[in-house]
């Protein structure tokens, strides 16, 4: 074997070698949720250094005592102000001077009907779930350039690839946030930066929790929903390999992509799956009862003190 494949082999190598955290600053937008606080607990633990980015103090707080000792830190403020996510970057770049990962992690939805709600609601999702990581990614270029291997890893949803009736506006939302990271992707994939998104189906997060209560879109529980920690670990695996998609439950991703082929058959074939939804939605609201999640009222307990 000569030098040059010796050499190449060794890249190779290199770049399949486990993501190391050591040194390494993750900034976690959505910190305090679910899967922020997941996939924090996950990279914290292989040593990097974690900025925990949400809106909710409290929440923020519990996720950073979870993160043991380190010099990981807290930033509250509002991601769909831009002078908001320009003063948590401007915070950052003078601790840390860079960021090695930027994971978006926050995001909303709502159940209520698309013939029923305000166009203000509708505004206000769409700025969540789609403006607010794109400006978020943006603004972070400089810190992320500054960075010997900068990543951006951003939670979608498989709702991008699958319309959610009950959910327009999240799927409207998930949809042109997959697009767009897919196209940013391609553009910054030659100037140093590797983009991944992840698309999880239903997650037991308290988003997910909400739904259910509130009636959200039945087709998700035709199983039992995966835990955030799984969504974190498929997260983590695209730091070992970086790739533009990941999907936590590789089996689901190809049901609705092959249902998606003939999209003018799913009024026909989504009323056969209905039912076990329907059903899996109301074990699932069960199960939440029996955790002790929901109090008497029928509403989820406050969980921020």
């Amino acid at each position: 074997m000569t030098a040059g494949a010796n050499q190449s082999g060794r890249s190779v190598r290199a770049r399949r070698a486990p993501w190391q955290g050591a040194g390494k600053v993750v900034v976690v937008t959505g910190g305090g949720g679910g899967i922020g606080a997941a996939v924090a607990q996950q990279v914290a633990a292989r040593g990097a250094t974690v900025v925990i980015v949400d809106l909710r103090a409290s929440a923020a707080n519990t996720v950073r005592a979870m993160l043991g000792d380190g010099d990981h830190q807290i930033l509250t403020g509002d991601l769909t102000q831009r002078q908001e996510v320009e003063r948590i970057l401007s915070v950052i770049e003078s601790r840390h001077g860079r960021i090695d990962v930027l994971i978006n992690s926050m995001g909303m939805t709502s159940a209520e009907r698309f013939d029923e709600r305000s166009v203000d609601s509708i505004d206000w999702e769409l700025t969540v779930n789609l403006h607010a990581p794109l400006m978020m990614t943006r603004l972070a270029i400089p810190l992320l350039h500054a960075a010997p291997d900068p990543r951006v890893i951003t939670v979608v949803s498989l709702g991008a690839i699958f319309p959610l009736g009950e959910t327009p506006i999240y799927t409207a939302s998930k949809y042109g946030l997959r697009g767009a990271m897919l196209s940013i992707a391609l553009d910054l994939r030659d100037k140093g930066i590797a983009v991944s998104s992840v698309l999880p189906s239903a997650t037991d997060t308290r988003m997910l929790q909400q739904e259910a209560l509130d009636g959200g879109n039945a087709f998700q529980f035709q199983d039992p929903p995966q835990t955030p920690e799984h969504v974190a670990s498929t997260m983590v695996r695209l730091l070992d390999r970086p790739r533009l998609e990941a999907y936590p439950k590789p089996s689901e991703s190809w049901l609705v992509r092959a249902a998606l082929l003939a999209p003018n058959l799913l009024p026909r074939v989504m009323p056969l799956f209905r039912g076990k939804g329907e059903r899996g939605q109301a074990k699932y609201i069960a199960q939440l009862h029996e955790r002790g999640l929901i109090d008497s009222s029928g509403k989820l307990r406050d969980r921020s003190s």
